[in-house]
């Protein structure tokens, strides 16, 4: 999708209500009751009296047809929150004599009873859910009420993170999306995901509460340049496993074809192509489908029908002709079956929102059921806002799904960078003109959970959404938890913060944490006494310090390997950078007491500098191989303009060449 054009810990503002203490009748505890964190934010989250201890022995009470995959899960929960005895119970005692869940729809008379109690009631949203947590002196009684599966699911990965407290304090938690459709699209060009890669990538999916995840890699020969032939039985039965898996998440496995660049628009055999080859996804369970006409040329045709058809080649012409077979597929895929997910479409003027005879077209004769993708107000966007959406919405015909290259990494200006910085720039209130957002994530797809974490908390509320505790969130759950290996991810993090877009000017700045500290420095080192030189130069001695010794700790820290192998080069690059930087900052305090050593200590830098500029990506990983960036612009400059800052013989400090 990002072919450039030419061709190309959060805590929410909660609804915290007063006293609650009828929810713990009898029931009082010592210990300090605090507002558990929640990512994503839920719509309300209100406070009781009293905490609840899950302790050794658990009774689990699940109402009848409750997904036995959603029941192990929670009783993995358990047991990892050191639950050594789970029994299995039917229903609650009158008086509560220890600690219960209980699990199920809102429509099941034991959660409406257990509900009840804590005088809640259920969310009555699609994949909404309601968590009701009732202390007693004894013990106490967890309620997980979906209004649906899908929301009985996401109540019980709230539950995950609740659970990881000693104590899990009486509460009522309500919550929904408030978009519809949220996560991820495999769209990206250069080396696709492996089966294993998408096996994590639908499991992470899962823990943020995001619903779709849509098969759409532009270098599967067999969904693009070879779109009309079967898969191979071997790649159909792994497709039919990741839509296992994808179940098993609540996910929608989306899979998507992209015929442009070959189809025949007005050529019943080419609707007949691409209704077999969805009929053969179908018969490996997946049943939602995806028509990708974004980078073709559309002002030629690729067959002499579609002149005939449809008039000589154009953009009103191309818009025409792609809703000609596009409602042809959806007609086809709702007699099939009526209740399946409507198809979705992204157009080949996929970026903007000027009124054009293409969208003209899309907009007049496209069937309205037909979910239409958008990319912002270009391909790669600095920011989006509630106008921008509502000019979409008008230029299609409808509310459109998002398309956000954010974090992918696949043009040219993202060459030797991952793309860490916190999901930011998109206006609060976009949930009322989005029927969704689906993140485009990059090649590496454990460094992809950062930004798609924060992609997937503001779709599930966009009112509430922290972009830096969300982006510190990602971080704990990448390190399982350790603060240590936290501290190293987001330093990490730091480094690859910049954001460009297809422009000369990037939409997120790079490094911004350590070039306040630079910054810092450069002004002490230019006007202060000898103490605040001093204490500057110990403050980057500390940072340096942090950038060196992150790398070995990411790689022992995180809790997916993946994540480490992924970023190979990367961590690499930074840990001779940190050492370059700790040469440095000996320098300047050799420098700084007169010592004939900060030259060999400088010298020692540059040398580690040059080194680090030459680590490469791995090759063949994404689609332009080339030098690892660093903080690129902060670090490799300060690096360079560090003999300059303090003349050796005490005298006034010499200008960097650039600022003179």
């Amino acid at each position: 999708m990002t072919q450039q054009m030419g061709k190309f810990g959060l805590v929410p503002s909660l609804l915290v209500a007063a006293s609650l203490g009828s929810l713990a009748a009898g029931s009082a505890s010592a210990d300090p009751v605090t507002m558990p964190e929640v990512f994503p934010a839920p719509t309300s989250i209100a406070l009781g009296s009293g905490t609840i201890a899950l302790g050794r022995s658990v009774s689990l009470i699940a109402a009848p047809g409750v997904d036995p995959d959603t029941v192990a899960l929670v009783r993995t929960i358990l047991t990892a929150s050191g639950v050594e005895t789970i029994t299995t119970a039917r229903r609650l005692p009158s008086a509560i004599d220890g600690a219960y869940v209980v699990l199920g729809t809102g429509a099941a008379p034991i959660v409406r009873d257990a509900l009840a109690r804590s005088r809640a009631v259920a969310d009555g949203h699609a994949e909404g859910y309601t968590i009701a947590s009732l202390a007693s002196a004894s013990g106490g009684v967890i309620t997980l009420a979906g209004h649906d599966a899908d929301g009985l699911f996401h109540a019980v990965q709230t539950f995950r993170q609740l659970a990881r407290r000693s104590t899990i304090p009486a509460l009522v938690i309500q919550d929904h999306p408030a978009m519809p459709i949220r996560g991820t699209i495999e769209g990206f060009y250069g080396a696709p995901w492996s089966m294993a890669d998408r096996t994590k990538h639908l499991d992470f999916l899962a823990t943020v509460k995001a619903n779709t995840y849509v098969y759409s890699p532009k270098d599967d020969p067999y969904a693009r340049d070879r779109w009309r032939e079967a898969y191979p039985a071997a790649t159909l039965k792994a497709l039919g496993t990741l839509a296992m898996t994808a179940r098993r998440n609540h996910v929608d496995f989306v899979y998507a074809v992209s015929p442009g660049p070959s189809v025949c628009f007005s050529d019943p055999a080419d609707v007949q192509a691409l209704e077999r080859k969805f009929d053969a996804m179908r018969s490996i369970g997946v049943g939602s489908f995806y028509v990708a006409l974004d980078d073709i040329e559309y002002t030629k045709w690729n067959c002499e029908k579609d002149k005939a058809a449809f008039g000589p080649s154009g953009a009103e012409a191309a818009g025409v002709a792609q809703s000609h077979l596009l409602n042809a597929v959806q007609a086809n895929l709702s007699a099939k079956d009526p209740t399946a997910r409507a198809l979705i479409m992204v157009p080949t003027e996929y970026y903007d929102a000027k009124e054009t005879p293409y969208k003209a077209a899309l907009r007049k004769h496209l069937d309205p059921r037909i979910v239409v993708q958008w990319t912002g107000t270009d391909v790669v966007p600095p920011a989006i806002s509630i106008p921008d959406a509502k000019a979409a919405t008008k230029a299609f015909g409808r509310k459109t799904l998002l398309w956000d290259n954010y974090p992918v990494n696949d043009y040219a200006q993202t060459t030797g960078r991952l793309l860490m910085a916190p999901y930011a720039r998109r206006e609060a209130g976009l949930s009322g003109e989005l029927t969704g957002i689906l993140s485009n994530p990059m090649n590496q797809e454990a460094p992809s959970r950062p930004a798609v974490t924060g992609v997937a908390a503001f779709g599930w509320n966009d009112s509430a959404y922290d972009a830096e505790r969300t982006w510190h969130f990602s971080a704990r759950e990448l390190a399982g938890g350790d603060e240590r290996a936290t501290k190293a991810l987001l330093t990490f993090f730091d480094t690859q913060h910049m954001a460009p877009t297809f422009g000369s000017q990037p939409w997120q700045e790079q490094a911004p944490r350590l070039k306040s500290v630079l910054d810092g420095l450069r002004e002490s080192l230019s006007g202060g006494d000898a103490a605040s030189r001093r204490q500057a130069i110990a403050d980057l001695t500390e940072h340096a310090d942090e950038i060196a010794t992150a790398p070995d700790i990411i790689r022992s820290g995180t809790v997916d390997p993946g994540f480490a192998a992924q970023s190979r080069p990367w961590l690499d690059a930074m840990q001779r950078w940190g050492r370059a930087l700790q040469l440095t900052a000996a320098g300047l305090d050799a420098a700084d007491r007169s010592s004939s050593a900060a030259g060999r200590y400088f010298a020692d830098a540059k040398r580690l500098a040059v080194e680090a500029s030459a680590i490469q990506s791995i090759p063949g990983a994404t689609r332009f191989d080339g030098p690892i960036k660093i903080a690129d612009g902060v670090l490799d400059r300060f690096v360079a303009d560090a003999p300059t800052l303090i003349a050796f013989d005490r005298g006034e400090a010499t200008a960097p060449a650039h600022d003179r």
